[in-house]
């Protein structure tokens, strides 16, 4: 038996990608030397593959920002406004990504979602009516042809052309079906440059068709691969899906000359069952996706091996793979020497997954597996439990239906809170974070190596906090934030104080771009053991006489954002952290706090992709975690929520029976697209549509801001509205954000002004 990867990380085993990639932003390095380092870094990835005896190792999945829009770019969806600045294929690449702001012109960024439900995100493609669609260059076969004279035989990948369709967003009045036979051919040239060169395998991504499908997309995704194959030469392809599985067209795909198909066993709930039905056509070979690409727990070998044999005997041509890609993973457990052996033998990280991957392999060609020592050592290690309090499981069970209610409703709680809160028409405010400086890093880095103790290391961060306050005071925002110098990441840093948690030093991936995220590891019980961030509120709150926002993250965002547990379900782990967060609020109050922030950013990110499991499998579950932690707070106490990059119109009802007081949206790289959902459904909470993106570098003038905030006054009430960016601002330059916050400040006066 042999194994395959979908797709592998890409930042580099030390984040070396992202290192050259913001150097190259800075003016540090040129367009050449970053390319130059980017195959540097693939080429070592790949041997590593070769190495552990991966037969089917992808190129072309390492991106310099994101594969979506690497497929923009090679189909020439390129809109004029970036094709008029006149500078170079590399700066306009990362102008489609981050925007653009100098000389040549000032240009937004294409908008960035959720990859499906992962927390990684993607750059929409955007296609208006003069787009031409079609093979741009063959740039995507370099990998390909570098690893080829490495002597690396490799699959390239491609996003396939249905999804690449279904994620794009149309300005003008043309649609997906109008693109068709651009599309069409554009892949057929791809095919033929794959048999030019001698391409075996091509991956083609089609993770869209595990969305809930019409019959219209069906038909859709059969007219262009029917033509598109036609064409395919001595290349074979592999239609490679992930995320769920493909009830809606299984059949269909299964008719289609595709030489491979990759399915998601893990979650594809139906994928077993589809092939049980309907059998797996003998021509083809089925990539069984038995291995998480998304988690970290090491498999159970006898689960995978017990579905491989079944799958043997309907089709012998099969080859073990992940579920999708490993991006969404870290590299490897061997960074991480602080987590000891009686953790770290629980993970398997990319490279252990290759392990396991070719571990299994073995085993499957075995007469009898079951003595071999290396299944009898997987056996052992999934009948070890993890940690577990008796405690948190009697607090979670103790829960009855009042525990996730206010006491007064929204409306009458909205007249006590203006009253006491006395703030102007279209209130100011941020998300959170301010930018993360040098110095607020050396601080941590510092702290971190042992170099100050605790307590100078709280004295410097307050030290940041009032610069902050006394910052946002000039610059006349009216509810403030202290500006998060103690933390290290949103999520990161409430696991850290709470019970349950593991840590890891160097197992980072990919949000977006070059921003990294260090995931926690749910390893038992959840409890909070101590205060986390109320010695630093209320010191905050005691620099000025305007309200400062207690800064929390709620319990969907910390799970989603974690390498959850396997061992207990969603809704109980959601319990546990909401009661943890509920006890920080409930102290912030008694602090004297008036108004507190609890983020679920990632409120959307695990909702099922089929919306039929919506409800039962998640929301349900997470809407009643988040009302938990805010349902015992005083009337007058008023409750925040913020959420980003991600589509929420479908799922506003929902989010108004959080039954928060005020929630934050990013809105400015969609285009305010969820205004009309607001006022559709009639939104009760009152809410602050970012104004600006706070993922580019650009500075967003006064009237820009004004004219945001008028198209949201003719959907939202006047009384309803806040003035806020986008997201958080860590990322972000202390020039660029005092400039982006000083224009927004003028537009809301201006239209106060208007409005009186």
């Amino acid at each position: 038996m042999q194994y395959a990867t979908v797709g592998f990380p890409r930042i580099g085993l030390n984040r070396e990608l992202k290192w050259a990639t913001e150097k190259y932003f800075r003016n540090e390095l040129d367009a050449k030397s970053l390319t130059e380092q980017a195959a540097d870094l693939r080429a070592a990835q790949w041997k590593v593959q070769q190495d552990a005896g991966n037969a089917f190792i992808p190129s072309n999945d390492y991106s310099l920002y994101d594969s979506v829009l690497d497929a923009a770019f090679m189909l020439n969806a390129i809109p004029e406004r970036y094709r008029a600045l006149n500078i170079d294929d590399t700066s306009t690449y990362f102008a489609m990504a981050r925007g653009h702001q100098d000389s040549h012109g000032d240009v937004r960024a294409f908008a960035m979602k959720k990859w499906f439900n992962t927390n990684y995100h993607y750059i929409v493609p955007e296609l208006d009516d003069t787009a031409e669609l079609k093979l741009k260059s063959e740039a995507f076969l370099d990998g390909f042809k570098q690893a080829a004279k490495l002597g690396i035989k490799t699959k390239p990948v491609v996003i396939g052309p249905f999804t690449f369709l279904k994620l794009a967003t149309y300005t003008g009045k043309k649609t997906a079906k109008d693109f068709e036979g651009d599309i069409i051919q554009a892949y057929i040239d791809v095919l033929k440059a794959c048999n030019a060169n001698g391409v075996e395998w091509l991956q083609m991504d089609e993770p869209y068709l595990v969305m809930d499908l019409t019959k219209e997309d069906i038909q859709h995704f059969t007219r262009l691969y029917s033509q598109i194959l036609a064409a395919k030469g001595t290349t074979k392809v592999l239609l490679q899906t992930y995320f769920g599985d493909v009830r809606d067209c299984y059949q269909d795909i299964c008719a289609l000359p595709f030489d491979g198909i990759g399915l998601d066993f893990v979650e594809g709930k139906q994928t077993a069952a589809l092939i049980a039905q309907y059998g797996f056509p003998a021509d083809k070979t089925l990539f069984a996706g038995l291995i998480n690409g998304k988690n970290i727990w090491r498999s159970n070998y006898a689960k995978v091996l017990k579905i491989l044999k079944s799958l043997k005997v309907i089709n012998p041509s099969v080859v073990l793979s992940t579920s999708c890609s490993l991006l969404h993973v870290p590299y490897t457990v061997k960074n991480e020497p602080r987590l000891g052996e009686d953790v770290s033998r629980h993970f398997a990280f990319a490279y252990e997954k290759l392990d396991e991957m070719r571990e299994i392999c073995r085993l499957s060609d075995l007469p009898d597996y079951t003595k071999d020592p290396a299944f009898t050592a997987n056996q052992a290690l999934h009948q070890s439990s993890l940690r577990s309090d008796a405690d948190v499981r009697a607090r979670t069970d103790a829960l009855t239906e009042d525990d996730f209610h206010r006491q007064m409703p929204r409306k009458e709680r909205q007249n006590l809170q203006h009253k006491r809160l006395g703030l102007p028409l279209l209130p100011t405010t941020t998300i959170g974070s301010f930018p993360q400086t040098a110095a607020v890093k050396g601080n941590r880095a510092k702290f971190r190596r042992g170099e100050i103790s605790e307590s100078e290391y709280r004295a410097n961060a307050k030290a940041f906090i009032k610069d902050c306050i006394a910052l946002q005071e000039k610059i006349g925002l009216d509810v403030l934030v202290h500006g998060e110098f103690e933390r290290n990441d949103m999520v990161e840093f409430f696991g850290e104080n709470l019970a349950g948690y593991v840590f890891t030093d160097n197992a980072w991936v990919q949000s977006y771009g070059t921003r990294g995220l260090k995931p926690p590891i749910i390893f038992g019980d959840i409890k909070r053991e101590k205060s986390i961030t109320t010695d630093y509120i209320a010191y905050a709150n005691s620099l000025t006489d305007k309200d400062v926002k207690g800064m929390l993250t709620g319990p969907v965002t910390i799970l989603n954002w974690s390498f959850p547990r396997e061992d207990i379900t969603i809704e109980e782990m959601m319990n546990q952290i909401a009661l943890a967060i509920r006890d920080e609020v409930m102290e912030l109050e008694k602090a004297g706090v008036r108004i507190i922030q609890i983020d679920e950013a990632a409120l959307r990110e695990k909702l099922p992709l089929r919306r039929a499991d919506w409800h039962k499998d998640y929301l349900d579950a997470a809407i009643k975690a988040f009302r938990l932690c805010a349902a015992k707070v005083q009337p007058e106490t008023q409750i925040h929520t913020h959420m980003c990059y991600s589509e929420f119109e479908d799922i506003i009802p929902e989010i108004d029976a959080m039954d928060a007081d005020v929630i934050t949206f990013e809105a400015s790289r969609s285009k305010l697209a969820i205004l009309d959902a607001l006022k559709a459904n009639h939104f009760e909470t009152e809410t602050g549509p970012g104004v600006y993106d706070i993922h580019s570098p650009r500075i967003p003038d006064t009237a820009e801001i004004e004219d945001a905030i008028r198209e949201m006054l003719k959907r939202i009430p006047k009384e309803h509205l806040w003035v806020n960016p986008d997201c958080g601002l860590k990322t972000r330059g202390e020039k660029e954000t005092v400039a982006s916050l000083e224009h927004l400040v003028t537009a809301a006066k201006h239209i106060r002004a208007e409005l009186a």
